[in-house]
């Protein structure tokens, strides 16, 4: 029995409990919470790096109704249409079909439509602002307010629009000349510094005259070896000569050469006064100071007139190179 009680097998119990703290997975979690929300703070801070102001305000109305759908009182809660009606009260017949009747969804405008129309509000406020503030330099400059009944300022269509206009024995040019009065280039200098510190637009420059024929319908002048010439001249040449002169001023007054987007002479085709064609006011300087619309209705007008003149050349050449070849 001795013998027996030696040999009988000991059985021990180990517990085994479960990993330690730092053994198990649920660090990872809070790691992976922890990059995806750093990811998406520099995500943001990209976002605002790059955009301007007018942009992040496109993205912040997008992202306030992304479905672009519209219900009775704001967006719907719903892109889907699950079947039913909404409940109208119950009442007047006509309440409840004008209810019916704005019950239908409207698609809201894309964010890129949403961003342009946020784009010309700003435009807009932009030349608001420039058109007050002329009219305050010119109330506050000696110099304009002498001349304040020749300067029409006005909020149009395409924008911003200038005219400086002659008046009875007080002209903006010498008589029959393209060559400005000193009290014209100073009037110009202080349009071109204000629309340089108030707006980015582009500038078109347009002379105009009134009806009255040029004298004669041609200038002489003289070359350097004393040979005399007739050269034609018109009202349409004067005009352009004109409009010309009056961009080297504002060129002078500060505006850079990139901010112009056309310089034109009208000749006397577009009158101030259509009643009294030769009456002073119709020789005058236009100076428009362009919306967004303005300059890219001028821009793709431009772009479609080049892209002609290319095709008419290349078709030209190409007839040449055949008759060569025969």
């Amino acid at each position: 029995m001795a013998g027996d009680d030696k040999k009988q097998p000991i059985v021990k119990k180990k517990i085994v409990k479960g990993g330690g703290g730092h053994h198990g997975g649920s660090w990872k979690v809070a790691y992976a919470d922890f990059v995806t929300a750093m990811m998406a703070f520099f995500l943001l801070l990209w976002l605002l790096g790059i955009t301007d102001e007018m942009q992040r305000e496109g993205i912040s109305d997008w992202f306030k109704n992304p479905a672009g759908i519209k219900g009775p009182g704001g967006a719907s809660t719903s892109m889907i249409k699950l079947g039913g009606t909404k409940d109208i009260p119950k009442g007047d017949g006509k309440k409840s079909e004008q209810l019916a009747q704005t019950s239908e969804p409207e698609v809201e405008k894309s964010p890129q439509e949403k961003v342009k129309e946020v784009e010309k509000k700003a435009d807009k406020k932009r030349l608001d602002k420039l058109l007050v503030k002329l009219k305050a330099a010119i109330e506050s400059s000696k110099e304009l307010k002498n001349f304040k009944d020749q300067l029409l300022l006005e909020i149009t269509p395409d924008g911003l629009r200038i005219q400086i206009i002659d008046k009875k024995n007080r002209p903006m040019f010498s008589l029959g000349k393209a060559r400005l009065k000193s009290y014209t280039k100073v009037i110009l200098r202080k349009i071109s510094n204000l629309i340089v510190q108030e707006v980015p637009n582009r500038v078109s420059i347009s002379g105009h005259t009134d009806a009255t024929p040029f004298p004669k319908g041609y200038i002489e002048y003289e070359d350097r070896y004393g040979n005399d010439f007739r050269k034609p001249y018109t009202n349409w040449e004067l005009s352009a000569d004109r409009a010309n002169a009056a961009r080297r001023e504002l060129l002078k007054g500060g505006l850079p050469d990139n901010q112009l987007g056309r310089i034109v002479g009208l000749g006397s085709s577009v009158l101030l006064d259509k009643k009294n064609p030769r009456s002073p006011v119709n020789r005058r300087i236009s100076i428009l100071i362009m919306n967004k619309t303005a300059e890219e209705s001028m821009l793709r007008v431009e772009g479609k007139a080049k892209a002609k003149a290319k095709v008419k050349v290349k078709t030209k050449a190409q007839a040449s190179e055949k008759q060569g070849a025969h």
